[in-house]
């Protein structure tokens, strides 16, 4: 007998999360499926503080930098480790920042490496999010995503020092080392 899993929407999503019911449980949900996260390890964890308190005082005044918290998708609703967001906070009162309240998204990434590159970049791009940098911990690089063609990321750029600058803010350059913490 096959297995028939069931596909969730957002606005079931909503209504699961809003009872109460997921609280304390590390889930997200991608592609319309309930995913565990993976637990958040020492060097993950002091990553991604850095990076965000980095970010925060280049982008002051000109994005929020969101810490691990969901964006509305299509039909997922996953909890990137940083996204890039416009401006006022106050938008986001009322729903999660839409894919056209996103700058650029950012997974710092030890044990999801395979996910962060596969599903959720599919999902990201898909969801025609502009820019996709995942931060490859275990080899030191940052993956940059852009170029979106077709719901897809048309380039690939592979970086390990140097400075880079994101699509939405070109004349901000940001230092690798302050990302990939040599």
């Amino acid at each position: 007998m096959a297995s028939i899993i069931y596909k969730w929407s957002i606005n079931e999503w909503h209504e699961l999360v809003d009872t109460g019911i997921l609280e304390g449980k590390p889930v997200e949900l991608l592609e319309g499926d309930i995913i565990e996260m993976s637990p958040e390890g020492i060097e993950h964890s002091y990553t991604n503080q850095s990076v965000s308190d980095y970010l925060r005082y280049l982008f002051k005044e000109q994005a929020q930098v969101r810490d691990s918290h969901p964006i509305t998708l299509d039909n997922s609703e996953p909890e990137p480790d940083i996204a890039m967001v416009r401006l006022p906070e106050t938008i986001y009162r009322n729903h999660h920042p839409y894919p056209q309240d996103i700058y650029w998204l950012i997974e710092v990434s030890n044990n999801t490496l395979q996910k962060d590159l596969e599903q959720k970049m599919i999902t990201y791009a898909r969801n025609s999010i502009p820019e996709y940098w995942v931060i490859d911990l275990k080899n030191k690089k940052l993956i940059v995503h852009t170029q979106l063609q077709n719901n897809r990321y048309s380039q690939v750029t592979e970086l390990k020092s140097g400075t880079i600058a994101s699509q939405a803010f070109p004349d901000i350059e940001i230092d690798l080392e302050k990302l990939l913490l040599y």
